[in-house]
């Protein structure tokens, strides 16, 4: 009798190779100050990134350069790019070239096509979109999610004690993940679209994660339902985008919101906080996803002395 071998298993999903490249945050410099003294202070370190994907050039990035592999991947993935992280078999970064080599499983499908037409935005840094980026809007659903106004305040509280470059350099902007009042990753940039993207490739990095954030094909990145985007940065057309693409239906911003930014966000029904400092805040939208609790915002009643 003839046994036939089995087929082969199908081989789980692997995720890509990064490198570990690291480079210094900020440079010391000396100036003059208003009384004519001399002394020396710390500057945010900005260069340049240029990714290139199969040996193809595609862009250049301005960067801080504090976790450059997952800015790559954010990019890929929010530029719709590569529909899935498991299209990447590595990401290498090298300073010294000031370069990124993307390598593919199976290539990029349409790069020239996909690439052909860039918007400049209004993100610090001059960022850029390619072209059909407005088009995915009408595709988002958003899932439900609700935040308390006690969880607001406990997010602007630990951006204010997070130590950062911002407070050793200034220039920069800050970005953050957090599920409920949990800081889930802290990135900083010298635009706020870099900071976004590292965020979202740290996200599909993430993929198939345990908890809530299970998927059984083990295709699909961590979820956004959980959590909640923040940015010092405003509330533009692109950071909504960006973050409805990534699935979080809730952002806080430090800084306000433009008009274009409020439209997209009522589109999506996704709730905009912003102008949220210490315990003021306004919602743009979404108000519905907001569990308002008004007495927290009244300052503690401070008995008279004696």
């Amino acid at each position: 009798m003839i046994r036939r071998a089995s087929p082969p298993a199908c081989a789980p999903p692997v995720l890509p190779r990064l490198t570990r490249a690291q480079a210094p945050l900020t440079h010391l410099v000396e100036v003059v100050n208003e009384q004519g003294m001399h002394e020396q202070v710390q500057l945010p370190a900005e260069r340049p990134l240029t990714i290139y994907v199969d040996r193809r050039e595609l862009v250049t990035l301005m960067t801080l350069g504090a976790r450059p592999e997952l800015l790559v991947l954010g990019y890929l993935r929010n530029q719709r790019l590569l529909e899935s992280v498991f299209d990447v078999e590595s990401v290498t970064v090298d300073w010294q070239v000031q370069a990124a080599a993307v390598r593919t499983r199976h290539g990029m499908a349409r790069m020239e096509e996909r690439t052909a037409r860039k918007v400049v935005t209004t993100g610090c840094g001059q960022g850029s979109m390619f072209g059909g980026f407005m088009d995915a809007v009408e595709r988002i659903a958003l899932p439900a999610a609700r935040l308390t106004q006690g969880q607001l305040y406990a997010i602007v509280n630990a951006i204010r004690i997070e130590e950062s470059t911002y407070k050793s350099a200034g220039s920069v902007h800050a970005c953050a993940l957090f599920r409920g009042e949990e800081l889930l990753i802290f990135v900083e940039d010298v635009g706020r679209h870099n900071a976004i993207d590292t965020i979202a490739g740290w996200m599909w990095m993430h993929s198939g994660a345990g908890g809530a954030d299970a998927n059984p094909a083990g295709q699909l990145p961590m979820s956004g339902a959980d959590k909640v985007f923040y940015t010092t940065g405003r509330l533009t057309s692109e950071m909504i985008i960006k973050s409805a693409q990534m699935g979080v239906p809730i952002v806080v911003s430090r800084s306000g919101m433009t008009q274009m930014g409020h439209t997209l966000a009522q589109q999506l029904g996704l709730c905009a906080i912003g102008r949220a400092t210490h315990r003021r805040f306004v919602c743009y939208s979404g108000a519905h996803r907001l569990v308002l609790q008004p007495e927290l915002a009244r300052p503690p009643i401070v008995p008279p002395a004696g």
